[in-house]
């Protein structure tokens, strides 16, 4: 999947998207407090500096510019000041404003956020979210017809504020049908039969919980929420954000995929899913499948939620971001529960796991060679060491020779592995449990009945592999002989 990205960060090509939708102007007054007013128990902003932002599906089509596509966003806004302002701040980001229109019966959205040291104290939303009248929606469907032949691909942003209508939503999904254009949903309504037609939805877990008739409380409930949604809209595949708990993505007939969070700070989620569409559907308009989609606008949302108000990503960043998390990590003794983040990650761009554990306790060649086949075997080695306490119980009291933070940093400057952990029992059973590998190695001086794991691997489709061992190399047996030579001597 890097490779790829790589290909495309360093290629010219870009997808033409239409973005229809809910715009919106968010005004942000940023200052500090120091007092409270005397005349109520409300803080009182000093204020420093003002500046307007584009919202909802504006948002959207800003963050699409913001990785390099060409917009054309279509909606409606107020024949009002706000209005200008909005069609203004569009117009300065290059997006195409063809299929913008203007009503007089009722205001642009808006939304005032009141920010002191970087921190939102008050919002002021100004909004109408009645259905846009029949001469709006006439003129809406007309430029959509136009203009989706021409497109790469088309996202609806739906904030219920009354512009993607029933009949502009079908006639979206008549018309990219036709076209055999890619259509991705964000959405609002808690009736997703409305969106039928859509390749992708990407609704939050919220939206989801209210939309189907089972109780969510575990990965098993949303995976049969997720299926019954897809039966609903007939969607290919549905991206489930989660917050702080990463999102997770449902594929017809395929094992829900869990992909967590890699946010370093969090400082203001807003437009964060606005973020997660915008990425993961440029991703899909250029030809990622949508486990990588998914992957790569996770990754944006951690960088876009370390910035305050509303903000965009850029390949940039991203490209970043993803150089300093592997590096973060690569040839790392990691803790259990972050180790799990990381191959979560590997697994949803369908790296392949391999798990070997072992004491470690005198490196030899023979440990060398076996890592390096293990490795070969897969596209990420994790190493399972056991602590002092668990290696005194397997090899007596005068074991281990080095501590386990020598043994961790002996195997961390090894290239073939890519991750150690450590474990504290006396057999990984625990570990595997919690990291499902998809390939646990052991070395052939082991009978496939004596490997431990092996029944709780093979039950989740996974397999084992014995590597053949080179003969004459044995920690004990080298130990043996150092003890020898030093009594002759």
């Amino acid at each position: 999947m890097k490779e790829k990205f790589k290909y495309f960060f360093n290629s010219s090509k870009r997808p033409k998207v239409l973005v229809v939708g809910d715009l919106i102007l968010d005004e942000y007054i940023w200052g500090s407090v120091h007092r409270i007013s005397p005349e109520a128990p409300v803080p009182i902003l000093e204020t420093r500096s003002e500046n307007l932002a584009l919202g909802g599906a504006a948002n959207v089509a800003n963050n699409l510019v913001g990785l390099g596509c060409e917009v054309h966003l279509c909606g409606a806004i107020g024949q009002d000041e706000k209005g200008d302002k909005l069609l203004k701040t569009i117009h300065d980001r290059s997006i195409q404003t063809e299929g913008i229109f203007r009503f007089v019966h009722r205001p642009t959205t808006s939304k005032m956020r009141i920010i002191a040291h970087n921190q939102q104290i008050l919002r002021v939303d100004k909004e109408d979210n009645r259905p846009i009248t029949e001469k709006t929606e006439k003129k809406l469907i007309q430029y959509i017809n136009q203009v989706i032949p021409e497109m790469d691909g088309v996202i609806c942003s739906d904030y219920h504020k009354g512009v993607l209508t029933e009949k502009v939503i079908k006639a979206i999904m008549h018309r990219a049908q036709k076209s055999q254009k890619p259509v991705i949903v964000d959405p609002k309504s808690s009736d997703f039969s409305l969106y039928k037609g859509a390749t992708v939805i990407t609704p939050n877990l919220r939206e989801v919980a209210r939309s189907v008739p089972i109780k969510i409380e575990n990965k098993e409930d949303l995976g049969r929420a997720a299926e019954y949604l897809l039966n609903l809209t007939k969607a290919q595949a549905i991206l489930i954000t989660q917050g702080k708990d990463g999102m997770s993505l449902y594929q017809n007939k395929e094992k829900l995929v869990s992909i967590p969070t890699v946010a370093k700070e969090v400082f203001d989620v807003t437009g964060a899913g606005d973020t997660v569409i915008s990425v993961f559907g440029m991703a899909v308009f250029v030809g990622f499948n949508y486990q990588e989609a998914a992957w790569l606008s996770n990754m944006a949302a951690s960088v876009v939620v370390g910035k305050v108000g509303t903000a965009v990503v850029t390949l940039e960043e991203i490209n970043e971001f993803l150089h300093e998390e592997m590096l973060r990590t690569s040839h790392t003794v990691l803790g259990l529960e972050e180790l799990k983040k990381i191959i979560s990650l590997a697994k949803s761009t369908e790296k392949k796991v391999v798990f070997t554990n072992g004491c470690f306790d005198i490196i030899h060649g023979g440990h060398i060679e076996f890592l390096q086949k293990a490795k070969a075997l897969g596209d990420i080695l994790v190493v399972g060491l056991n602590t002092d306490q668990s290696v005194k119980k397997l090899k007596g009291e005068n074991r281990p020779i080095k501590s386990e933070k020598e043994r961790a940093n002996i195997l961390s400057a090894l290239k073939y592995i890519d991750y150690i952990t450590l474990f504290n029992e006396t057999t990984p059973e625990k570990l595997i449990r919690e990291i499902k590998p998809d390939i646990l190695v052991k070395g052939d001086d082991y009978k496939i009945d004596e490997v431990v794991g092996r029944e709780i691997v093979e039950g989740y489709g996974a397999r084992v592999e014995l590597i053949p061992i080179v003969q004459g190399h044995s920690t004990t047996k080298t130990l043996e002989k150092i003890m020898a030579q030093h009594k002759v001597g």
